[in-house]
């Protein structure tokens, strides 16, 4: 059985005392996601921008 996921799909910015990093795969819907994808297959329903990176696209899909 296969699992559907709602929810917001974002970029993040990650700060630290170290470093930064900016526009990471975020939101509750990426997260649970990936989460969920070690148990059982995924569908994900979330929305995105135009400018949405094509690799975050990428990666969701595979």
């Amino acid at each position: 059985m296969s699992v559907l996921v709602v929810g917001s799909i974002a970029l993040d910015t990650v700060k630290t005392p170290v470093e930064e990093h900016a526009d990471l795969l975020g939101g509750s819907a990426s997260y649970a996601a990936v989460g969920a994808s070690f148990f059982s297959p995924v569908n994900m329903v979330g929305v995105v921008g135009d400018d949405f990176p094509q690799a975050h696209l990428d990666y969701i899909k595979t």
